[in-house]
């Protein structure tokens, strides 16, 4: 995570989803599962079509000093899972999704800056909209209650938390990216036919 990526300051879980987190070797072990699931199949046979495959040494397992960092991505060093976040299954599978869509957005973008706030942006957008990630069941157990327009003020609202962490957007600079790309980001679907 030497540069900043489309979630490597912010990705993943808030503060608070998991408590209690996983040793190396479980958290490995639940990767390796969530190599099965359809929508990271189907990701990784997209990404491989674009000519970027996802090898498993580009998913590494890791235990993170940032409390409520579930995971990132990072164009040099691929996907990291934070183990010691994490406590369920289905956490990983949701990191391996969102860092995932980074991914893709990275691999058919070539020129995707991530030091760029429009373009971190628009992959947050995205990724929080296409992962599942912003799904009413989930935020509901963060504690966000609305039920009309939850998913996109959920996605605007992560989105957001992850831009303005990178050192190169203020918080002014994140909102304005946001608001700037939201249309077409949150419209663009691919590699899905449509938003999952």
């Amino acid at each position: 995570m030497n540069q900043p990526s489309a979630s490597a300051a912010s990705m993943g879980m808030e503060v608070g989803e998991s408590s209690v987190g996983m040793s190396r070797e479980e958290c490995i072990d639940r990767i390796t599962k969530s190599l099965k699931d359809p929508t990271v199949r189907f990701l990784r046979k997209q990404m491989e079509q674009a000519g970027c495959p996802v090898w498993g040494r580009l998913l590494l397992a890791v235990n993170c000093k940032n409390q409520g960092l579930a995971g990132g991505y990072s164009s040099r060093n691929g996907i990291t899972v934070c183990c010691n976040q994490l406590s369920y299954q289905d956490e990983i599978n949701q990191v391996l999704i969102h860092e995932l869509i980074h991914a893709y957005d990275d691999c058919r973008a070539k020129n995707m800056d991530w030091k760029n706030c429009a373009h971190h942006a628009c992959s947050e957008i995205r990724a929080n909209h296409l992962s599942g990630d912003c799904h009413y069941k989930r935020e509901m157990l963060r504690g966000f209650m609305k039920i009309r327009g939850h998913e996109q003020e959920c996605v605007r609202r992560r989105a957001l938390k992850s831009v303005k962490n990178n050192p190169y957007c203020s918080e002014a600079a994140a909102k304005d990216a946001i608001a700037a790309v939201w249309d077409i980001c949150y419209e663009d679907t691919s590699p899905f036919d449509r938003a999952p």
